[in-house]
Order: C-alpha cells, then structure tokens, then sequence
C-alpha cells in the first residue's frame, strides 16, 4: 500500500511541475502540429494517460447537478514571488503562506498560470481568458481553481502583473513590493462546478480535484491581446466526460 501511495504523488508531483515550468523534460510538447494535444499520449510512455485516461481535463461544463457544496474557504495572504514565461503559459509562482480549505481539506497556492481562450467552456462557451489557481494538499492531491475572464474593465492583478511581463521563453521576473491583493482577480460570487478530472498539460495525471467558478471575472481586451501576442495556442480541447457528475453550489 505504501508503494502505491508513493507511485500515486510522485505522478502527481510529476504533474504539478508540468502544470507550469516543463523545464529539464527531454520529451517537447506543444499546442500544434506534431507535438499538438491530439499527439501527447504518444510523445513519451509517460504521457500515454493523455490518450488512455478517462478522466481527463478541461471538459465542457453542462448538465450539472445542484449539491450542498461546502463553499471554498480562501486565505490568500502571502504575495507572489515571481512571473515566469515557461514558453507555454505566463505563470506566477507564490510566497508560502496561501491556502483554500474545502470539505475540511487544506490545499497551499503554489501557483497560478492563464490561458487563452479559457480551457473549459460552460455550456460550449469559453472565456476569453481563464487563470488557473494551482494547490497542493498535504497528501500531494492537487485542487485547481478556474477562474474564467470576459472582456469588460481591466483588471487590477492582471494590470500589475503584465508590467513585468516576461516577453521572452524560460524568463523570469521578481515581483517583489506586488501591491494587489491575488484573491481580487476573482469575482465576488465564488459559487463553483466541482469534479475530478486532469492535469491539462502532458502528463496529463488524473485525480486533480477541480473547482471552476461559475462567475467570470473581468479583464480588458488589450490584457487579453498581451496575452496572444506571446501564446497564440495555449489551450488542449475539451474532453469527453465518460459519466462523470459535475456538481454545482448553490
């Protein structure tokens, strides 16, 4: 049993460092062509659950059913460390000192990263943008929270963050004095769609535990812009969701 608990986080820690930073992989991935999504399960063995896996991400969220969620407790107080262009995504790494508690479980903010158009869809709809919050929980499981972005009013953490954009792959920047509170890059309303799926980069490790709230955020077009101009494919299509239940709070 121990074995299989060691084997089980060492995916899954595997998989938090694809996530973001792919540095040191030997095996190239990408969002087109040859290295596209639709060939990750047969870029390396290690990315075969990419193809073969049943609970894979992102999926389109429809069809949901209401439950008495417990709603996600969030205690971001720590600032970030720095933003990094990992030639995939621009990710921002944090100070310890985050969490969420949900269903009496406590996961640390490592990180968070965007995408654009927005991974998941709600009823075939994407975002123009999503940022995808990254937690760890003490048993190595990881909890992401999406936060879907429409065009409107920019957005202050965005704003900020992209003064210190990273133009170029494998560059990183200092975000030491960060003035803007993380957890405003969120709407108000934190309801959310739950369920289990995947990593949405190569491995494509399944058991993440999902939370994307219902409520989009705002972000200007021009912050979206900033975006493309450095990733124009940064998205993996939605998967097939093989029976899964997806619940939504109340």
């Amino acid at each position: 049993m121990k074995t299989k608990s060691r084997s089980a986080l060492s995916i899954l820690l595997l998989g938090l460092t694809c996530v973001g930073v792919f540095a040191g992989s030997s095996v190239h991935w990408g969002y087109s062509g040859h290295e596209g999504p639709e060939h990750w399960g047969t870029l390396s063995p290690s990315y075969q659950v990419c193809k073969d896996g049943q609970k894979q991400s992102p999926i389109d969220i429809h069809g949901v059913a209401k439950k008495a969620l417990d709603p996600i407790q969030f205690d971001y107080t720590a600032k970030p460390k720095s933003i990094v262009n990992n030639g995939h995504t621009i990710q921002v790494n944090m100070n310890p000192g985050s969490s969420i508690t949900v269903n009496g479980k406590t996961y640390k903010l490592l990180q968070f990263h965007f995408h654009s158009p927005s991974e998941h869809t709600i009823n075939g709809a994407p975002g123009d943008m999503v940022a995808h919050f990254v937690h760890q929980a003490a048993d190595g499981q990881l909890g992401v929270v999406g936060v879907l972005m429409n065009s409107g009013a920019s957005n202050p953490v965005v704003a900020e963050l992209w003064q210190k954009l990273p133009k170029t792959s494998g560059s990183k920047t200092d975000l030491g004095g960060f003035q803007s509170d993380v957890a405003s890059v969120m709407p108000v309303d934190r309801a959310y769609y739950n369920y289990s799926g995947s990593l949405t980069t190569p491995p494509c490790s399944e058991g993440v535990n999902w939370m994307v709230l219902q409520q989009p955020s705002s972000v200007s077009a021009t912050q979206v812009a900033a975006f493309t101009a450095l990733f124009s494919k940064s998205v993996r299509p939605v998967q097939p969701l093989n029976g899964r239940q997806i619940s939504a709070s109340n």
